[in-house]
């Protein structure tokens, strides 16, 4: 049986990695074998783009350049990393997945959606069963993550109203999906941050961790 597949997305300084962290800690030690994984990254080949993507100037790559990379370092982290991993029965817990490239590079840098969602289409990307929204003000999660990324702050380095185009971008796909997004609120501490994912990890996909 396919292992379920659970993302987290928000803006910058929302507690994506270190929520990721402690759900797959959470989940391993309740008997669920879990793969934790990032974009863009995941797998050599996407690792490698990453170090293009993260670092220098905020405008370095137009918008659908950015899209394209972000599209090819996805495909290799389908094939290499979660693809796998859900076949082998395990679930993948994913920091950042398709949401953040509609809310970067579609709300945030104006790639038209369909182009998008085509490229969505055409490497497969799954749907994830789950989605947890961490919701942050742009000002506090930028103040957060500032210097926290060892020079990966291309996107940090953008404006605040681009910031907060990417946050109502992330609220609006939750409202669309609310089947599969559940919204966190990220100024919480991290304990009830954590309490409020595995709740809806409970509630949504049946395993208490």
């Amino acid at each position: 049986m396919s292992g379920k597949f659970i993302t987290l997305e928000g803006g910058e300084g929302a507690g994506k990695s270190t929520l990721a962290r402690a759900l797959a800690e959470r989940l391993e030690a309740a008997g669920v074998q879990t793969t934790l994984t990032r974009e863009p990254g995941g797998s050599p080949g996407a690792d490698a783009i990453r170090a293009l993507f993260v670092r220098g100037d905020a405008e370095k790559f137009a918008p659908l350049t950015d899209a394209l990379l972000i599209a090819a370092a996805r495909a290799d982290h389908i094939a290499h990393t979660i693809a796998p991993a859900r076949a082998a029965g395990r679930w993948v817990i994913c920091d950042r997945f398709t949401d953040s490239t509609h809310a970067y590079q579609g709300a945030g840098r104006g790639v038209d959606m369909a182009v998008l969602t085509t490229l969505d289409a055409l490497i497969d990307a799954p749907k994830p069963d789950l989605t947890l929204v961490l919701d942050v003000d742009p000002k506090a999660g930028v103040r957060r993550s500032k210097g926290a990324h060892s020079g990966e702050d291309r996107f940090e380095r953008m404006d605040l109203s681009f910031h907060q185009t990417v946050r109502a971008a992330f609220l609006g796909i939750a409202r669309d999906e609310p089947d599969r997004c559940v919204v966190i609120d990220a100024a919480l501490d991290k304990d009830a941050v954590r309490a409020a994912a595995l709740d809806a990890i409970a509630s949504r996909l049946g395993v208490h961790a």
